[in-house]
């Protein structure tokens, strides 16, 4: 496995188009939102971090793994909100990093997560950004040590109590919950998006 690229590298390699909020596709007509509800096409791009209050809970294996009213939520046009873990809020133990890494234009070199509980282990399904790059001033570098998971791997996600679907198409970590509508990328048709 090749090793990340320096912050220097990094900043050189991400493109130059970041910053730019992009209206919805020709074709694609947002859901209005009704009340207490939120359309993914009014998060920003570049997207924002925010504290969420809601209690937040992840179960695999049968256990209740994380559970968190602190979480920091990531918003971008297009995607369910992703709910990243206080570090404190997570069962010791259920994390073994991985050598796997990946590149976000944002949020700068995501490193990957197995979940394990007893012998269940899911591989590759919780991410954090250890040294988040801030270089478009997003306060990313809150999200330091924060840790996703990917709801479509656990056995099951609650967001005040209402269980989470994944966001569609397999590769995002959003929550889908009640009161955020879209449509929302990773849908069929939404890999230009």
């Amino acid at each position: 496995m090749r090793a990340p690229p320096s912050r220097e590298e990094l900043l050189r390699l991400l493109p130059k188009h970041r910053g730019l909020t992009p209206e919805a596709p020709p074709g694609v007509a947002p859901i209005v939102p009704t009340e207490g509800q939120e359309s993914v096409w009014d998060y920003p791009r570049p997207p924002r971090v925010e504290l969420s209050r809601r209690k937040a809970e992840i179960y695999f294996a049968g256990t209740l793994i994380a559970e968190s009213t602190k979480c920091l939520r990531v918003l971008e046009t297009a995607g369910a909100p992703v709910y990243m873990f206080p570090p404190e809020d997570i069962e010791p133990g259920v994390l073994s990093k991985t050598d796997e890494w990946s590149i976000c234009e944002w949020k700068g070199v995501a490193f990957y997560f197995d979940v394990k509980v007893g012998r269940n282990i899911e591989e590759k399904a919780a991410w954090a950004y250890p040294e988040p790059i801030d270089d478009l001033g997003q306060d990313y570098t809150r999200l330091a040590n924060y840790v996703a998971f990917y709801p479509s791997r656990m056995d099951k996600c609650l967001l005040d109590g209402e269980r989470v679907r994944p966001q569609p198409g397999g590769f995002y970590g959003g929550w889908v919950t009640d009161d955020v509508v879209g449509p929302i990328k990773g849908e069929p048709g939404s890999q230009g998006w």
